[in-house]
This record gives C-alpha cells, sequence and structure tokens, in this order.
C-alpha cells in the first residue's frame, strides 16, 4: 500500500480519498490548534503556496491525543486555520494517531518511518511525513524541525 491508497475522515463527515493527490509530494502532519507549535501553521501554508504548482501538497489532520491541544470541532479547527493562519491547504477532520482507535493512514506512516530508536509512536502534534509522487514515505521529522528546514528535500522530490 501507498498513501494514495487510503481513504481519510473528511471534516464535514464522510470520507475524502488520497488518490485525489496522487502523483503529488505530499507533506502529511498531525497539527493542533492549541500547541506550541502551531505558529508552524504559517511554515507549512508557506510551503504549500511555494510549491503547489509543481505538484506539492500539505495535508493537516488535527489531532487531540497530545494534552488536549485541539479541543474544537471541524468548524472551530477551520474558523481558526483559515482567519488565524489563512490556511488552504486541506485540513481533515480529527483523527488519533496513536493507540487502538489511530486512524489506518497513520498506522502506515509509522510503520513506513519509525521515529528515533525505532519507536512507531508519534511523539507530538506537528509531526511530518515527507511522502514522494508515487505515494511512498521517504522521510519522517520530528515536531521540533520547522517547515522551512524541509523545503530542499521538498525540491529534490519535485
Amino acid at each position: 500500500m501507498n498513501v494514495t491508497d487510503f481513504e481519510v475522515k473528511a471534516p464535514g463527515g464522510g470520507t475524502a480519498r488520497l488518490a485525489d493527490h496522487a502523483g503529488k509530494v505530499l507533506l502529511v502532519v498531525n497539527v493542533a490548534s492549541k500547541c506550541g507549535f502551531t505558529p508552524q501553521y504559517a511554515g507549512l501554508e508557506a510551503l504549500h503556496r511555494r510549491f503547489a504548482d509543481q505538484g506539492f501538497a500539505v495535508l493537516g489532520f488535527p489531532c487531540n491525543q497530545f494534552a488536549g491541544q485541539e479541543p474544537g470541532d471541524a468548524q472551530e479547527i477551520a474558523t481558526f486555520c483559515t482567519t488565524s493562519y489563512d490556511v488552504t491547504f486541506p485540513v481533515f477532520a480529527k483523527i488519533d494517531v496513536n493507540g487502538p482507535g489511530a486512524d489506518p493512514l497513520y498506522a502506515h506512516l509509522k510503520a513506513s518511518a519509525p521515529g528515533m530508536l525505532g519507536t512507531r509512536s508519534i511523539k507530538w502534534n506537528f509531526t511530518k511525513f515527507l511522502i514522494d509522487r508515487s505515494g511512498r514515505v521517504v522521510r519522517r521529522y520530528a515536531p521540533t524541525v520547522k517547515p522551512e528546514a524541509i523545503a530542499r528535500d521538498i525540491e529534490a522530490l519535485l
């Protein structure tokens, strides 16, 4: 399987097909509106706008598993993203990234690109996964890695 084989929860209910992003380089990120890393939304949006015309997209997945840092519902999250950071990249429905209820996409991402010392769990919000045009996970980035630091890796895949 590759990333574009998955269906994910749409913010308004139902599902969205990641196949709609087939052939693009993707940066998949678990996001939150009340996290110390939340200002990374600005950098993620800058990457999205900078490379979108070359076949790149950021995909955001809100998660409330880390200290309750994403308490809002789909509408509150959407409003926050657009009014606070002018986000234009897709932000999907809130999901779990760890534990027995982890979204299947995240189970795949974690298995494909384990973290430090081979750990599979996501340690915090704003963990990032870079996906190549064929849907393969290329690299995992810690939450502390700023989006602008990933630009060269994105360019290499474009």
